[in-house]
């Protein structure tokens, strides 16, 4: 079932260690078939050099396995109450990379200090709220996954326009229209979060970059204007 979706999360998980992004078991991808309302997703607790691709597990919108022999990641529920919420989405990549885990262990933003980040994430990296205690003990990772769209609809924001978040004292989540650009963007927030880390290190009161140069560079390679490659 889905072996095209399979194969593309299949390759989407190697690709995190392999990206550095990972250690152990530290991250999933998963991604989404919407005519079907089916995710396909990494098994809990395997190993990437062990991984399968006959290992990914789908289930459906209601988080019910549809195949598989293994447990699905336990963020699963996270992963669809993102579908659920974002239809836009088409991927999503949780990881636990260093430098962008240290802004959500800090419950910082992550800051648009210059023009690698506008190209990518139009504004900061949001940080979500902790979770309750009543929501950590009620259902945790469909709660996590609210948290997360509620600071996308308190703060006005646009899933494609900023494809990743952070999630206070835990990590983040990146998605996209595809599995692999899911990752990509896992790798990107990264390293954006290493060169915030970097500048606020050397500068404390380093000031964000102007709105002009954001508009500037995130347009320029998105929206029906952008002239950014060859593609335009």
């Amino acid at each position: 079932m889905l072996k095209d979706l399979r194969d593309a999360v299949y390759e989407a998980n190697m690709d995190l260690p392999k990206r550095g992004l990972v250690v152990y078991t530290w991250g999933n991808v998963s991604g989404v078939d919407r005519d079907k309302a089916l995710v396909v997703i990494k098994p809990s607790g395997v190993e990437y050099d062990e991984l399968k691709p006959e290992d990914l597990v789908i289930v459906d919108f209601d988080n019910k396995i549809v195949e598989g022999k293994m447990n699905p990641s336990s963020d699963t529920k996270t992963h669809v109450e993102l579908y659920k919420s974002f239809p836009t989405v088409g991927g999503i990549v949780h990881t636990h990379s260093p430098h962008a885990v240290g802004w959500a262990q800090a419950g910082r933003d992550i800051p648009c200090y210059g023009t690698t980040h506008a190209d990518y994430f139009y504004g900061p990296v949001p940080c979500t709220r902790n979770l309750t205690r009543e929501e950590v003990d009620g259902d945790y990772e469909l709660n996590t996954g609210k948290v997360i769209v509620a600071t996308f609809k308190e703060r006005n924001l646009d899933p494609l326009a900023v494809p990743g978040v952070i999630c206070r004292c835990h990590g983040p989540f990146t998605w996209g229209k595809s599995p692999a650009q899911a990752v990509y963007h896992a790798v990107v927030l990264e390293e954006m979060a290493k060169m915030a880390m970097y500048t606020i290190t050397i500068d404390p009161n380093a000031a964000e970059a102007p709105q002009y140069v954001l508009d500037k560079h995130y347009l320029r390679k998105h929206g029906p204007n952008a002239y950014y490659g060859q593609g335009n």
